[in-house]
């Protein structure tokens, strides 16, 4: 049903179908049935009678029926003009005309439509180039005035939507279309709106669905975010070292004049080194008299613990 078309060199649109957009019926179904069936039965009675005047009779019912009898369907309305002047809308559902006196406009779909707009290679406040594909939903409300006000309403649509679209991009930085696409969405549809009420027309909103950037300006915005978050990654390693540091040197004010908490402290991470199964420490003959004989007497405590 649908399908992307171009309608200018900067827009695409998703357009509907020509049976959709704009709906002509110079003959209707039910009026078709109904003209066959008169000629249907003036054949039969002429045989019957052998009489022609039953054909004389019918057919020119026939004929009448065929290009009168009309039918709208439930979401559509028609104006009626007679010799050039509008006489009023009809529909939903069947309705007689005047052949020849009377003329009907396209039927009007009265049902939501989407309208898919892009706006290429616009440039934002801060002068990037973007290319935005936003997506309009709207309605007639007033099939009168679309008729009579505007000679295509569905161009019409299009053209204002692709302008005011452009329009927007120009009044945003680029951070704003990629962060806040809902107020630029509403901000479409209030201009819009207030663009198409005067055609019976309303446009309810207004969906920005894609922000597309040049590949070199994503290329740049990639090394830029990994950028940062390497610098972010090195504050926090930083931060961290400084942490650790100020605890060092908080647990160091304990062992200040304390020198056997501090060769407990020793025993301690000796015992933490050599506990693994298959590991050697190797430790200085200094360190161990610095311990003095306790030190000792411990450490081969370990070793014969660690035999056994």
């Amino acid at each position: 049903m649908f399908e992307r078309t171009s309608i200018t060199g900067a827009v695409k649109t998703k357009a509907q179908s020509p049976a959709d957009v704009v709906r002509t019926q110079p003959v209707s179904a039910p009026a078709f049935a109904a003209a066959m069936l008169q000629v249907v039965t003036a054949a039969v009675l002429a045989v019957v009678l052998n009489k022609e005047w039953p054909l004389a009779l019918l057919l020119p019912i026939a004929a009448y029926v065929l290009f009168s009898l009309k039918v709208a369907r439930q979401w559509e309305k028609v104006a009626v003009l007679r010799l050039g002047k509008y006489r009023g809308l009809k529909g939903p559902g069947m309705f007689w005309i005047i052949p020849v006196v009377d003329s009907l406009s396209d039927y009007v779909d009265q049902r939501i439509r989407v309208t898919d707009v892009q706006a290429e290679s616009t440039l934002t406040r801060d002068a990037v180039p973007v290319f935005v594909d936003a997506i309009v939903f709207w309605l007639v409300w007033n099939a009168e005035k679309a008729v009579l006000e505007v000679e295509s309403f569905f161009d019409a649509i299009t053209m204002s939507a692709q302008t005011a679209l452009r329009e927007s991009i120009g009044r945003h930085m680029l951070t704003e279309m990629l962060t806040d696409r809902d107020a630029l969405g509403h901000e479409l549809q209030k201009i819009l709106d207030a663009k198409t009420n005067s055609w019976g027309i309303t446009v309810q909103s207004v969906e920005i669905r894609d922000v597309q950037l040049p590949q070199g300006l994503e290329d740049a915005m990639s090394r830029q975010a990994q950028a940062e978050r390497e610098r972010q990654a090195r504050i926090i390693l930083g931060t961290a070292e400084t942490e650790i540091a100020e605890k060092f040197e908080q647990a160091s004010q304990r062992y200040v004049g304390n020198p056997t908490a501090l060769h407990l402290r020793a025993m301690n991470m000796l015992y933490e080194a050599i506990k693994e199964r298959g590991s050697m420490v190797i430790v200085p003959s200094s360190v161990v008299e610095t311990m003095g004989l306790g030190g000792m007497l411990g450490t081969a405590a370990l070793a014969e613990k660690k035999e056994s």
